[in-house]
Parts: structure tokens; sequence; C-alpha cells
């Protein structure tokens, strides 16, 4: 059995930091995701288990690997691993935060102008009905100036986001479980709210919270009653943050204009009735998906793989 054991293939960098070290290590190279027997059958006598946030690592994984010191997971969440039981095995987890901010933050913006604009709408149309030509009104989006941009997260993704999308001229409005300080409030023009005020006034929300017992389903039927009849909402948090139920109905029943979803609650699974809605966008997972943030996502795992074999400490810990 490998020294360390890799779950999914990942960018080049990372077996190449492995190789130059020396390090004798393993890579599933399956089709699809592993599976948890497969996991099972490979963590026995490794030290240091890399592993993707699509692989659940619960306590049978924990219990079949005596030898693990570190868990490195190749993503910024971590909700895909048991991190106290973890601990109580003495165990570091360790995520790769803040490196892919900047890939998230582009895909939300992304998706705000796309859904405003109907651009994804428009391609189906084109690819399949087509039309007759330009008419005054035909195929109306909305214009991203003068409108409120509401982020549920104002950490290194929102800031992005913030950023970005005031540069076509929203106005940004924020709301997290502390006020920023108004340095960071003045250079990203961002005004501090309650969440409540947030969903009254916003025309498009956009949700970059962690997924924690408290922000689960964090948007739900009575957040989504406060909302406009007008507004949008975007998710490139994690899926259970809202309550993709009751999303549906709200967008089913016209109570809200749209929405784009890059995550899900039963991931990868998505629910039916969302593909059936012109007004939404469904995107799978891709927030981070560019080669410059997988790439450095990579050298962090690695990295952290040969400090703990070294004896150093892993960066990132998520569960000390």
């Amino acid at each position: 059995m490998a020294t360390v054991y890799l779950s999914a293939k990942l960018p080049k960098v990372a077996s190449k930091m492995l190789d130059q070290a020396g390090i004798d290590y393993e890579v599933f190279d399956g089709d699809g995701l592993i599976t948890k027997d497969e996991l099972l059958k490979h963590v026995t006598d490794c030290k240091v288990l890399i592993t993707p946030l699509s692989t659940q690592v619960d306590k049978d994984v924990i219990n079949a690997a005596p030898n693990l010191k570190l868990i490195a997971n190749f993503g910024a969440g971590f909700n895909n691993i048991d991190t106290d039981y973890a601990r109580t095995k003495g165990i570091d987890v360790t995520n790769t935060p803040f490196v892919s901010s900047t890939a998230t933050a582009e895909v939300a913006s992304g998706l705000v102008i796309a859904l405003m604009r109907r651009i994804v709408e428009g391609d189906h149309r084109m690819r399949t009905i087509g039309f007759d030509g330009w008419a005054p009104l035909f195929f109306l989006g909305h214009e991203l100036a003068g409108k409120t941009l509401g982020i549920v997260g104002l950490g290194s993704i929102g800031r992005g986001v913030a950023q970005r999308l005031h540069a076509f001229d929203m106005k940004i409005i924020y709301t997290q479980r502390h006020q920023a300080d108004p340095a960071t409030e003045a250079h990203y023009n961002a005004e501090y709210v309650s969440l409540d005020e947030l969903l009254k006034r916003a025309d498009v929300v956009t949700l970059h919270c962690p997924l924690t017992p408290e922000t689960h389903h964090m948007i739900d039927a009575p957040q989504f009653a406060m909302m406009k009849d007008s507004a949008m909402i975007i998710n490139c948090a994690r899926g259970p943050v809202l309550n993709e139920d009751a999303l549906l109905k709200a967008l089913q029943g016209h109570k809200l204009a749209g929405a784009a979803l890059d995550v899900y609650e039963a991931e990868p699974n998505v629910a039916d009735g969302f593909k059936k809605l012109k007004n939404v966008i469904l995107t799978p997972h891709i927030g981070n998906a560019s080669f410059e943030a997988r790439d450095a996502m990579a050298k962090i795992v690695a990295g952290n793989a040969l400090n703990v074999l070294k004896g150093e400490s892993a960066q990132y810990i998520v569960n000390k």
C-alpha cells in the first residue's frame, strides 16, 4: 500500500511534487467518482489521504486508516469530511482556501450578467427555433447598472464579486455575522445591512457563505417571500444554504424572476423542475474550475502532504 493515496486524479503539478520528493503514492484511476468500498480498500496503510470535496470521508473511512496523519481536501469547503472525528484520532484536516476565490468570483459575476441579460436562454433559442429578426420589444432583459446586488458573505469570493460588479455600476449591499471594517467597506463600496433588509432591497442576491448548521437553509420560503418578484438569486456557495424545494416553488409561482445554481442540495443530482424553467441557469459546480485555480489547489494539497511526512506542520488546518 502507498504512503499517500489520492482518491481522484489531480492536476499534474501534484504528482510532479510527490515524484520529486520520492514519495510512494497511488491514484484512483477508475471511471467516475470513487466508491466508499474502493476508498476503504486503499486507505488501510496510507499516512496521507488527498481527496476532493466530492468524496465523503466519514468515521468508517477514518477508522479504516490507523496510520493516517492528514486528510488534505482538494477544495475550499470541507463538509465532506467528519473533521471532529478526525481530530479525536489526531488527524489534521486541511483545505485549499483563497486560491480559488478569483475563479469563483468570475463565475458568480458571469452568472449575474448571463441571467439578467438572458444570454443562456438566447443561446438555446438560436440553437432551436431561432428568431424572426430584431424587434423593439423582443427578448428584453435587465441592465446591471443602477441595480442593487446583495452579497451574503463578504469573504474573499464575495469581495471579488463586489469589485467586479461595482464596475458595472451596481450598488453593493452585504450581510454576514460581523460587519467588515470601514476601510474594507469603502474599498468595495459596500453597505452592511441585515439579511432581511438585503433580501427586501436586492435586485440580485448572490450567496458566498460557508455551509454550517447555522447557514443550512438560511434562504428558505420565508426569505424568498421577502424578495422582490423581479429579483434573482445566485448560489455559488454550497447547495444546502438554500432550500431548493422552496426556491423551485417561488420560481414556478413567479415570486422570483430567475435563479442561477452552480451547487446543489443533493449534488450531483438536480431537481427536474429547474431544468424546465427558462429563467434558470444550471452549471456543474464549475466555480473554481480554472486551470490556474486547480493548479494552485494541487500545489497546496501536495505541499501539505510533504510537510506532514517530514514531520512539519500543514497549512490551512480546519480542525485544530
